[in-house]
């Protein structure tokens, strides 16, 4: 896929509604999926909330009927140890409580250490693989269906500079990235034709967060742009009629 730089003024979000719309994120008690989820709840939309925090979903949930947007839903998963049965009830739950998706957004990751590959802790690689690329990859396989019913179904996977240009010590979440943008370049080639699914990945670029103090312990962070400067390059993805774009926020 070739990189996309968003260019926010040829995107309005000016009279979106998006009412009767469900939408899922995974990685919601985070900075991006946290503000991805309330920017989807004032255009009117149904969240589904996944996190491994319950008290960072429950905040996001607080936030969310606190100003009057439509009641999300929390829904608290390890993904670093869910298997197929897992997602497949996740799946389950969608179509008998809403019965309908319209789509994913993918934020959950697992930093994992910067460290040479040949010194990687193995336990820390298959953390990061199963919480960057198995578990993304089962959600959406155990939802595809659902997607598949949908009038527009985008499916946004989050991703990094690192993930499209390897860089030394990266080790696990760099590979991970440069597998899930290969991922997406298969499903949107496979399902772009005959349904309407649509598959995009994201490199939202530096951001302040968690995440980011965990990679970059000596920054400031009032120095990062904030979490919610990034939502419109996401809702661009969600809205307009893109598939197999490798978008950059920043």
């Amino acid at each position: 896929m070739n990189i996309t730089q968003f260019d926010a003024s040829a995107f309005s979000q000016d009279s979106i509604q998006l009412t009767d719309k469900v939408y899922l994120i995974t990685g919601a008690a985070g900075a991006i999926g946290g503000a991805v989820a309330m920017a989807l709840g004032k255009l009117g939309a149904t969240v589904i909330l996944v996190d491994v925090s319950k008290k960072g979903l429950d905040y996001i949930y607080d936030q969310m009927v606190e100003t009057a947007y439509p009641t999300p839903a929390n829904l608290v998963l390890d993904m670093a140890a869910a298997g197929p049965e897992q997602y497949e009830e996740i799946a389950g739950i969608i179509t008998s409580e809403f019965g309908r998706l319209d789509g994913m957004v993918h934020c959950a990751t697992e930093a994992g250490t910067l460290t040479p590959l040949s010194q990687y802790p193995l336990e820390t690689w298959s953390k990061v693989m199963l919480v960057n690329l198995n578990a993304p990859y089962m959600l959406t396989r155990a939802c595809i269906e659902l997607l598949k019913q949908a009038d527009d179904a985008p499916v946004i996977f989050t991703t990094a500079d690192v993930a499209r240009q390897g860089r030394a010590y990266w080790g696990a979440y760099g590979i991970t990235g440069h597998a899930i943008e290969g991922m997406v370049e298969i499903w949107a080639d496979e399902l772009e034709t005959n349904t309407a699914v649509r598959f995009n990945t994201i490199d939202p670029g530096p951001v302040r967060s968690g995440f980011r103090t965990q990679l970059y312990p000596g920054e400031l962070a009032k120095d990062q742009p904030s979490a919610e400067s990034v939502v419109p390059a996401y809702l661009y993805l969600l809205l307009e009629q893109v598939a197999g774009v490798a978008l950059r926020a920043q």
